[in-house]
């Protein structure tokens, strides 16, 4: 951090701690929310999600070597197999918007092109089978199809614009990558790798697996035994690692999630608290910035509708399948269907803690590109449907 950033955050605090109206009601359930909300996330998502999400991400900088992410994620990649493989990837894992940062980090660090890091980065948490399957049966068939769609047509549509926004740069990382040194003669085959990398994500996806809001057949069965299966899965990466590796690389493998987990774990706790403060946990209404004002100005189907919609579901943060109920309450109360469509296009890809560790990652010009695209195209998105 530069002496300047440095100055500007101590002056930051030092002006909300003089100025901060304490007496004030809404801001003390405001401030208290915030620390709600960062509990609900600590016991919620860091163990289950977070840590397995880092030793992945450890993993993929120690065991991948470059030129295989480049020769599927490069610049230079095919673009049909790339974007292909990057919606599916991040889809599979169905994980909220901050866990699939260190996944985004572990393959863009490692020489992915933007388009298909942004790709598996949207697709990851936007393109989630169960959600979209409640969405259809719980606000309706049409949303939810519309849901399916956008999502996945978003991931691939913003990963081409990001190519396109910052082509000289992917040329020019094209053109570096002509010069790396073949990777070194490895111990252990591809097939060792697949099994090793799927065991990883099968305790993610089973750690993660949420309670569905309604019975969902094989979804609710699977929830009943997932943690069966995680510490199955977990036994079997145990006799892998005991097998297949050895003391030295298993200590830079750890040694590289931890890389992971300090860059981007005290951002997420920061943006965390700041989301809480702003606008409270999903199903409260204690935030700064009350719900009532957020309803009322979503009704109807007009640009301004779908752009707050946009922005809200942007910077609000939703655990995986949260958003559900939320907007159930929200189109009772007089949300026209249009921002409905525009807040799950953006919520589930977004939140505030997610946006921070972007830019951390990516830089702050493409983080504010990435951004801007997602709530512009839910926008348009949300009008389209509105009028259909």
């Amino acid at each position: 951090m530069k002496e300047r950033d440095k100055f500007l955050l101590m002056l930051g605090i030092f002006l909300v701690a003089f100025y901060i109206p304490l007496h004030n009601p809404r801001v003390q359930s405001a401030i208290l929310e915030a620390f709600y909300m960062l509990q609900d996330y600590a016991q919620k998502h860091v163990l289950t999600c977070l840590v397995p999400a880092f030793f992945i991400a450890g993993a993929i900088g120690v065991f991948v070597s470059q030129s295989s992410v480049l020769k599927y994620f490069g610049p230079g990649a095919n673009k049909f197999l790339s974007y292909s493989v990057a919606s599916v990837s991040g889809s599979v894992l169905a994980v909220c918007s901050c866990t699939v940062l260190p996944l985004f980090a572990g393959i863009y660090m490692r020489g992915a092109g933007i388009g298909p890091a942004v790709t598996f980065l949207y697709a990851g948490p936007a393109i989630n089978v169960l959600a979209i399957i409640l969405t259809a049966r719980v606000l309706g068939f049409d949303l939810g199809v519309a849901r399916a769609v956008g999502a996945v047509a978003f991931s691939i549509i913003i990963g081409l614009l990001m190519h396109v926004f910052f082509l000289k740069e992917e040329r020019e990382k094209e053109a570096a990558a002509i010069n790396l040194p073949p990777p070194p003669e490895d111990r252990r085959s591809l097939g060792q790798y697949v099994v090793y990398f799927a065991t990883m994500v099968l305790i993610l996806i089973f750690a993660t697996w949420s309670r569905p809001l309604q019975s969902v057949g094989f979804f609710n069965a699977v929830y009943q035994v997932h943690w069966y299966l995680a510490a199955f899965f977990l036994a079997v990466l145990a006799v892998i690692l005991k097998i297949w590796f050895d003391k030295d690389e298993m200590l830079s493998w750890v040694d590289a999630t931890w890389g992971f987990a300090k860059q981007i774990f005290p951002l997420l706790l920061g943006g965390v608290l700041v989301a809480g403060f702003l606008m409270g946990r999903p199903d409260a209404d204690s935030g700064i910035i009350p719900a009532k004002y957020i309803s009322t100005l979503v009704g109807g189907n007009s640009f301004g509708a779908n752009l707050i919609a946009s922005v809200v579901g942007a910077f609000m943060y939703f655990a995986t399948l949260t958003e559900i109920p939320i907007l159930q309450g929200l189109l009772g109360s007089g949300m026209g269907k249009g921002p409905a469509l525009a807040l799950l296009l953006a919520g589930p890809a977004l939140s505030l803690p997610s946006m921070i560790v972007i830019r951390q990652i990516m830089g702050t010009k493409k983080a504010v590109v990435f951004i801007l695209l997602v709530i512009l195209l839910s926008t348009i998105a949300g009008m389209i449907f509105g009028t259909i």
